[in-house]
């Protein structure tokens, strides 16, 4: 992994934009594709793709899509003592929420704010602590009072993101950041565009980065509709269960790009499947089948204007939608080169043959 590498994942992770936030995110990605599109352009939502034009009508539209939120929360009501009830934006394990460093965002500036945690001393005799719920955990901000939290332009809306810094492992092989879901996505968008600038590509490219994808799958819906791609590539974050050290476990560190076969909301195309597995088998770019219980932009896309035949190039990442994600370069190098192959070769005839079967 070298520096740019590097300084650039770091960049995007430690960005803070969660669902319906994404205005940080979303002004970072324009400024940085710009250089390497013919142009940008934004949907109703928010979502930001560039575009690089083809000299030919007749040529295939490709999209590429990420998402830029990040899962978080938001202030749901200020409390007579200062602190705040929050509702999730995205999923989380309550587990994990507890005890964090959080940046509230308001109108007049961000604040640190930190979750709440009952100490185990009060939790003793009578008071033991039954399970958990995001609902029952706090923000606290250090704010005295409800009316001070107002003056300093706190309102019910605001959002909370995680805090975290973005670092290395000691052997350099892994980084832990928070966001990687899906700011992998972003980052593979940014470097794919700028090692394609000059190439003659053999389709017309939209590369970018929807909204709201931890909420529902919103962003999507709506990019997909306003740029109406023949064919649809999610490039997605997805949680590695290889903690036990299993060898059949789905989704593990090292083992190549994620190829999405099945998840609850899409169920891969069997001709786009075997056009990617070949395409990769024949450039040696390691892979492993993914079988997921979540959903990706994909699964929103795929069902738009008349039907986008969809995939996800995926990554796996350990403790996701957490202030603390371990993932593998390695993988990330084998999404990028996959997704490289298939910009380069998916011609007229090659989307028509996934399409149309001929």
């Amino acid at each position: 992994m070298d520096d740019k590498l590097f300084n650039r994942i770091k960049t995007l992770t430690e960005i803070q934009s969660v669902s319906g936030f994404e205005d940080n995110m979303r002004r970072v990605m324009a400024k940085e594709m710009t250089p390497f599109v013919d142009k940008v352009e934004y949907d109703g939502l928010g979502g930001v793709f560039g575009i690089r034009k083809n000299k030919s009508n007749e040529a295939p539209r490709i999209m590429l899509a990420s998402h830029m939120d990040e899962v978080g929360f938001m202030v749901s009501q200020i409390l007579e003592n200062g602190l705040f009830r929050v509702v999730p934006l995205g999923g989380w394990n309550p587990y994990t929420v507890s005890a964090q460093r959080f940046t509230l965002q308001t109108k007049k500036g961000d604040y640190p704010i930190i979750s709440t945690s009952v100490p185990p001393h009060l939790l003793r005799g009578a008071n033991k602590q039954k399970g958990i719920d995001v609902a029952d955990i706090l923000f606290d901000a250090g704010f005295v009072s409800k009316e001070e939290a107002e003056e300093f332009g706190v309102r019910p809306g605001d959002g909370i993101v995680p805090q975290a810094e973005t670092i290395k492992t000691a052997n350099g092989k892994r980084l832990i950041s928070k966001a990687w879901d899906n700011r992998y996505g972003c980052t593979l968008v940014l470097d794919v565009l700028e090692e394609l600038y000059g190439q003659e590509l053999p389709n017309t490219l939209i590369a970018g980065a929807n909204v709201q994808e931890e909420v529902g799958l919103r962003g999507a819906k709506v990019s997909t509709h306003k740029f109406k791609p023949d064919l649809f590539f999610a490039v997605d974050c997805s949680p590695a269960d290889d903690m036990s050290g299993k060898k059949d476990a789905n989704g593990q560190l090292d083992e190549g790009f994620l190829l999405r076969i099945f998840d609850p909301g899409m169920i891969m195309l069997g001709r786009m499947r075997e056009y990617i597995l070949e395409l990769a088998e024949d450039n040696n770019i390691p892979y492993q089948y993914f079988v997921s219980k979540g959903g990706t932009d994909a699964g929103a896309a795929h069902l738009v204007n008349d039907g986008v035949p969809s995939a996800v190039i995926g990554v796996p990442g350990r403790y996701i939608h957490t202030h603390q994600t371990m993932f593998s370069i390695k993988d990330y190098e084998a999404a990028r080169e996959m997704v490289l192959k298939l910009i380069t070769t998916l011609d007229k005839t090659e989307v028509n043959t996934i399409i149309y079967g001929k």
